[in-house]
């Protein structure tokens, strides 16, 4: 399954792809998750939560000269939301390249998120120079390993995997043996019918492995997740909205705040993208996902800044 798309031609690539441009919130409806957009999640859900990712806090690049604004207007999209979100997914890249008092500064601007708990799982660009120890000393309470971890909420089962604890570039993430062992055992009580919600940073699927967009062994958590009838993978990584359905799974990578990335094999390489000041607002948001009991799937609203 994994060289199976970077076979696929682009077109055809294309044609599987759903893209959008707006900041995503997420709402769980008869235990099943799907997305909408910023603003027209319903107050009968049942709750909602949402989903922020790559906030890269200390970019300073051409690709968005005010990275912090972008974030506090992520932020104040989040607080706009009606009802308020139960809680929040940080899906990854906290920080950019770990700089010094970077995660504070996060810490800080978070703060202000009117939610009752945000939910971390750490990028590549939170771990590569200590190995996630500071991230862990900040987000790690109640995890295990580096960071993984699961909880319920509403009915709905939610887990947390950690792939970029040896992240390479142009390689891709891995889940590693324990960690696969340590879902193995958390899904083994859940019955089929339970909705799973799974969160993390690199895709677990194959995006487009010849820039790493992909988990090396994804396809074996992928595995264990096909008995169950509603399934919503969330992922960072990408900086842009792309879905995929495979049976009853339906996998959604999320917007930055910070800024956009190419296409698959729309670039030489990945990597932040200078595009003209007014679109770049457009390519930026968050997302929505909420959750009724009377539905059969869950809603997934994007917010964009613009």
């Amino acid at each position: 399954m994994l060289n199976e798309l970077a076979r696929v031609d682009r077109r055809r690539f294309m044609q599987c792809m759903a893209w959008a441009g707006t900041g995503l919130v997420w709402a769980v409806r008869g235990g099943v998750p799907s997305s909408t957009v910023l603003g027209e999640a319903s107050a009968a859900a049942g709750f909602t939560f949402a989903q922020i990712s790559d906030t890269h806090v200390g970019f300073t690049g051409k690709a968005n000269p005010d990275a912090a604004g972008t974030l506090d207007d992520s932020i104040a999209g989040i607080n706009a939301l009606t009802p308020r979100p139960a809680f929040v997914l940080h899906t990854g890249d906290l920080t950019h390249g770990q700089k010094a008092g970077t995660f504070d500064r996060l810490a800080e601007s978070l703060k202000s998120v009117r939610t009752e708990r945000i939910f971390y799982v750490p990028g590549e660009h939170d771990v590569f120079l200590d190995g996630g120890k500071e991230y862990l000393a900040r987000h790690g309470r109640g995890t295990l390993g580096g960071g993984w971890q699961s909880f319920d909420y509403g009915g709905v089962h939610f887990v947390g995997l950690v792939n970029v604890l040896t992240y390479k570039a142009g390689v891709g993430g891995a889940l590693g043996v324990d960690q696969l062992e340590w879902l193995r055992q958390d899904l083994a009580p859940r019955g089929a019918s339970t909705p799973i919600v799974v969160f993390t940073h690199v895709p677990l699927w194959a995006v487009y492995p010849a820039w790493g967009w992909t988990t090396a062994d994804g396809e074996e958590a992928i595995a264990m997740l096909r008995r169950f009838g509603s399934v919503t993978v969330l992922n960072g990584h990408i900086h842009q909205v792309l879905q995929k359905i495979e049976g009853h799974i339906a996998f959604h990578s999320a917007r930055s705040t910070a800024f956009p990335q190419p296409a698959p094999g729309a670039a030489p390489s990945p990597g932040p993208m200078t595009v003209e000041a007014g679109e770049l607002r457009r390519l930026l948001g968050v997302r929505e996902i909420v959750y009724t009991e009377s539905s059969a799937r869950l809603a997934a609203v994007e917010h964009p800044l613009a």
